[in-house]
C-alpha cells in the first residue's frame, strides 16, 4: 500500500511537473519531495519521472500509475466526505442551481420545503448556463442542479416536471402555420445545435442524428446559450425542438412554437455528481419530490 504522503507527492508532481511548485503546494521542502519520489521509484522498480536541469516529464509507467490512482483517491475522498456528512447530518451549506427559467419555480418550491425541514442548512440558489452546467457539478460549485434528462454521467432523482415538445421555427417559416408537425420534419430542415459541452445523451434526445424512421437530420449552426439558439431560429438558420414552456418563458414575435404530435415528453428533475451523494443532497432531492407532488395535487403551474 502507498503511504498517504507518497500518493500526495506523486499526484501533485504528476500535475505540476515541477519539484519546486510541488513542494510549495504541499508545504514540503524540494529535497523531501525528491526523497519521496525516489523511494516510490525504488518500490515500483523503475523511473516515474524523467528529470533534467530544465524540465520534468512523467514516464509512461508514471502516467499509468497516475491514471489508476486518481479515481481511487477521489473515491476515498468521497467516502470520507459522506462519513463526515453522516456525522453532521444535513447541517452546513447546500448549493443548488437551475438551468432554464422554467425550472426555477420547481427549484424554489423545493428550497422552501427543504428549509422548513432543515433550518440548520443554508441553501444558496444560482442559475447556470448550457456552457457551464456540467462543469459546475464536476468542480463542486453546485451540489444539485434541476435540469433536463438525460444528463450523462450524473446521478438523477425523480421526474419533477414534464412538458410536451414543440418545434421552434422562424415566424415566417412555412411550418409556422401548421397546427402540429411530426418529428419526421427534422429531416427536412437544418436543426440548430446545442453547445459542444452539452452531454451526448441530451443532444441525442433533443437534436437526434436521425428521425425515428431512420432519415438523417441535417445539422444547423450551434448556439452558446438558449437565447442565442432561438436567435438562430429567428434568423432562419434552422429549427429547434424545445419544451412547450418556451412559449411562456421565451415569447418572441420572430419565433413560432409548433406542437410535435408524435414526440415523447421532456422530463426534468434533480441531477448531482454520484460522489457527492451526501445527506444534504439526498434530503434536498426528497424535498424536491415532495414539493412537486404537493404542487401537482394543488394544480400549481410549473
Amino acid at each position: 500500500m502507498l503511504e498517504r504522503l507518497e500518493t500526495e507527492v506523486f499526484l501533485a508532481l504528476a500535475e505540476e511537473l515541477h519539484f519546486g511548485r510541488t513542494a510549495e503546494r504541499l508545504h514540503l521542502t524540494t529535497g523531501r519531495v525528491s526523497q519521496v519520489v525516489k523511494k516510490l521509484e525504488r518500490r515500483i522498480g523503475g523511473p516515474l519521472f524523467e528529470r533534467t536541469s530544465r524540465s520534468v516529464r512523467i514516464t509512461a509507467v508514471g502516467r499509468r500509475l497516475a491514471d489508476d490512482l486518481v479515481p481511487a483517491v477521489e473515491a476515498m475522498t468521497a467516502a470520507l466526505r459522506r462519513a463526515e456528512d453522516a456525522s453532521r447530518g444535513t447541517a452546513g451549506e447546500l448549493r443548488v442551481a437551475f438551468l432554464g427559467e422554467w425550472t426555477a419555480p420547481v427549484l424554489l418550491r423545493a428550497v422552501a420545503l427543504f428549509g422548513e425541514r432543515h433550518p440548520d442548512c443554508r441553501v444558496d440558489v444560482r442559475e447556470v448556463q448550457l456552457s457551464n452546467s456540467r462543469a459546475s457539478l464536476v468542480d463542486g460549485s453546485v451540489d444539485v442542479l434541476i435540469a433536463s434528462y438525460p444528463f450523462d454521467g450524473m446521478a438523477r432523482g425523480p421526474v419533477l416536471l414534464t412538458e410536451r415538445r414543440v418545434l421552434a421555427v422562424a415566424a415566417g417559416h412555412p411550418l409556422a402555420a401548421e397546427r402540429s408537425v411530426s418529428v419526421e420534419v427534422l429531416a427536412d430542415h437544418p436543426v440548430v445545435q446545442y453547445p459542444a459541452v452539452t452531454s451526448a445523451g441530451f443532444k441525442r434526445d433533443r437534436t437526434p442524428d436521425r428521425t425515428p424512421s431512420g432519415r438523417p437530420v441535417p445539422k444547423g449552426p450551434s448556439g452558446g446559450t438558449f437565447s442565442e439558439m432561438l436567435s438562430l431560429v429567428a434568423l432562419g438558420r434552422g429549427v429547434l425542438p424545445v419544451g412547450e414552456h418556451s412559449r411562456r418563458y421565451y415569447p418572441r414575435p420572430d419565433v413560432a412554437y409548433v406542437p410535435i404530435h408524435d414526440a415523447p415528453p421532456i422530463e426534468r428533475g434533480p441531477v448531482w455528481r454520484e460522489g457527492n451523494s451526501t445527506a444534504r443532497v439526498l434530503a434536498f432531492v426528497r424535498a424536491a419530490a415532495d414539493a412537486a407532488d404537493a404542487a401537482g395535487a394543488a394544480g400549481a403551474p410549473g
